[in-house]
């Protein structure tokens, strides 16, 4: 069982060990021969300053509340352990530690499937909706649009190679600013999720209404899907790269077969058809304004073609090493030839006047190949679309129990079937959000478009911001490769600009986008903040004297207070090196201005040698932080991952709640095989 140290109180802590004490007149006194070495005996005897432990620290500081006790405010003394991990411990650190590095296994083609179902998948919807926008030059706006991803793709193969960790641009905000900044893009990977999986399955029914009469609106197809994909996550059934692999795979056959019979058809009709649309498409464009304009809005609203590559960051924690920005290349290219040719085919071979249909490349099909090419094209979009709904719930999920496990949402996201090990309150959740998006808007799948372009926007404006907030505050983290800060600089300036194209397009779009962003920041910062808030509850109850007395609520103060300590009562560790006072104040500080807890660690990993001033600055700090009880623990090994991972199964405090300072660029470990978050210089 792990004691309290008695090493602090058997010596003089940060006296020196070369004084000469035979200058001590009379001890008991505190006279000594200088006024200096006084002066320095006083702060010794400050610093061991007697402390009773299970007793609350001392409060000097005049009570908020007039009429009902603060003594939930404060917490009992800390104390000094010494632990030393046990064989069973390291045998656990080492199995999480190879359990973390077996995940690793994603190649190239099996980690660009998963994203690229998403991104390819979504020339189903761009393609009617950027032609409603920008006519006969829809080809080009998209080009030009896909051309953007130049700048993305440095910014995030730095992020990625600087922490390889899922939930991406959540956990870059998270370990490179503060947790408020944080759950900003929390609530906008969450909104983007949604309207991923609103616009596929929304898409998805078009898709199935033009083959088969339906007997029921095409809303209700929707919501069906849902439906069908909210039970296959309750099930447990979640992303798989096989599966993605296959769905992928197949996608690309369609597209080199639609491809290969548009070009033939193309070669044997001529260009009529494309002379006839261009004409047709030149009407009301009398100046190179017009046109330019035109060309603009279509590239603001072909973003929506590049939804899906803000996945990819999702998946780097599981992909082999270097693989990355491979990746991030395949997705890139492969959008930037599939979807423009794509709607240069519909342009070429259809009237103008079919090409704002839902389910424009199953009229493609039918028109260059046949009955027996559009059932193909029909099966594949349902699939693919059908694949993109099941990724916006398992990312959604994800991200959801990650912010469980950081303290931000309630215990209760984190309820598993027992047998299926489903989220369930995260997967249902989440669909019911989509939901209500998709209603709020009047199933109107033109509305949802444009504001999934500004989300999208959105979610990608925050890699650049991430990146700059990272090299601010931790830079020192290592990375394989940098990217010119001129490019951080454009890739914001292009985000803000093409934003604010789709809100003049429709300023609805800033309303709608405005409601559910709001919503979902509000939720969270109730959810991270209920210990504030419960306070807040608790001193207008104080405020009202009257409600002490009467029967039904003279009891509220105590159950008030019981909440209050019991979400306060979860553990965190701050991982350090040093002694150094200042440093460990402003680990401590964020812990205070970050996490709701009255109980927090300092660990320090040694070999047998402590800094001199570590207990010593530990007791004050303890003194200094009247609200959170702080323990300092010496563990007697090496600090690497393994090690790390033994601690949080000894003492149970997961590594999320696990905080340390950002290593250097000769740190021989991988920040992401900790586990732990990032929190100063």
């Amino acid at each position: 069982m792990d004691t309290p140290s008695t090493l602090g109180e058997s010596r003089v802590a940060g006296f020196p060990q070369d004084t000469d004490t035979s200058t001590i007149e009379n001890v008991s006194g505190i006279l000594l021969s200088t006024s200096d070495d006084k002066v320095q005996f006083n702060i010794v005897l400050r610093r061991q300053r007697t402390r009773t432990l299970g007793e609350l620290k001392a409060k000097s500081v005049p009570s908020r509340f007039l009429n009902l006790s603060d003594d939930f405010e404060f917490a009992g003394w800390g104390s000094n352990f010494r632990i030393a991990l046990s064989r069973e411990d390291l045998s656990h650190g080492h199995n999480a530690l190879l359990e973390l590095k077996n995940q690793r296994i994603l190649g190239q083609f099996a980690a660009s499937a998963l994203s690229a179902n998403d991104i390819l998948g979504g020339v189903f919807y761009t393609i009617p909706t950027v032609f409603a926008m920008s006519g006969v030059y829809s080809p080009l706006s998209l080009f030009i649009a896909t051309l953007t991803l130049f700048l993305w793709r440095p910014i995030m193969e730095e992020l990625g190679s600087a922490l390889p960790i899922s939930g991406a641009p959540y956990t870059y905000l998270l370990n490179g600013s503060t947790k408020a900044v944080a759950l900003v893009g929390a609530a906008l990977l969450l909104l983007d999720f949604a309207a991923t999986a609103v616009m596929s399955a929304a898409t998805a029914s078009s898709y199935l209404a033009g083959e088969v009469t339906l007997p029921f609106p095409l809303y209700i197809g929707a919501l069906l899907v849902f439906v069908l994909f909210t039970a296959v996550g309750l099930l447990g059934l979640r992303e798989s790269a096989r599966i993605a692999s296959g769905v992928f795979a197949f996608h690309l056959l369609t597209v080199l077969v639609l491809a290969i019979a548009s070009i033939v058809a193309w070669a044997s009709v001529g260009a009529l058809q494309l002379r006839e649309n261009w004409v047709a498409g030149q009407a009301g464009l009398s100046s190179p304004v017009s046109i330019l304009k035109q060309v603009f809005n279509g590239v603001c609203i072909s973003m929506l073609g590049m939804t899906g590559f803000e996945c990819a960051p999702a998946y780097a924690a599981k992909m082999q090493p270097g693989t990355y920005p491979k990746v991030l290349r395949n997705l890139h290219f492969s959008t930037m030839i599939l979807n423009p040719m794509m709607m240069l085919f519909v342009l070429a071979l259809l009237p103008l006047n079919v090409q704002t249909q839902a389910n424009v490349l199953s009229l493609l099909a039918q028109k260059v190949a046949g009955r027996w090419l559009r059932v193909w094209v029909v099966t594949d979009a349902v699939i693919v679309l059908c694949a993109g709904v099941l990724t916006g719930i398992a990312s959604a999920c994800e991200l959801l129990a990650e912010l469980a496990h950081d303290h931000a949402l309630p215990r209760i996201f984190l309820a598993a079937f027992p047998y299926t090990k489903a989220l369930y309150v995260s997967v249902l959740s989440f669909v019911g959000f989509s939901g209500a998006i998709y209603a709020s808007t009047g199933a109107n799948l033109v509305v949802v478009s444009k504001m999934y372009s500004v989300v999208w926007l959105a979610v990608m404006t925050l890699f650049p911001l991430s990146l700059v907030l990272l090299r601010f505050s931790r830079p020192h983290l290592p990375r394989a490769s940098r990217c010119s800060l001129f490019c951080v600089v454009g890739t914001v300036l292009v985000a803000v600009t093409v934003s604010v194209g789709n809100i003049a397009i429709d300023p609805t779009i800033a309303g709608w986008f405005a409601l559910y962003f709001l919503g979902l920041l509000l939720f969270f910062s109730i959810t991270d903040n209920k210990v504030a808030i419960l306070r807040w509850v608790y001193w207008v109850y104080d405020q009202l004297p009257l409600l002490h007395r009467l029967r039904p609520t003279r009891n509220w103060g105590g159950s008030l207070i019981h909440a209050m300590k019991r979400l306060k009562r979860q553990e965190v560790c701050l991982l350090v090196k040093t002694d150094e006072i200042n440093q460990l104040f402003n680990m401590i500080l964020y812990v205070q201005q970050n996490e709701e807890t009255s109980c927090l660690k300092i660990v320090h990993f040694h070999k047998g040698t402590v800094p001199s001033e570590m207990e010593a600055n530990a007791k004050i700090l303890d003194e200094a932080f009247p609200g959170i009880t702080i323990d300092l623990m010496l563990v007697d090994g090496d600090f690497n991952p393994q090690t790390v991972a033994a601690l949080a199964h000894r003492i149970e405090i997961p590594t999320s709640l696990m905080f340390m300072c950002c290593p250097g660029p000769n740190f021989p470990y991988a920040i992401a095989d900790f586990g732990a978050r990032v929190i100063s210089l």
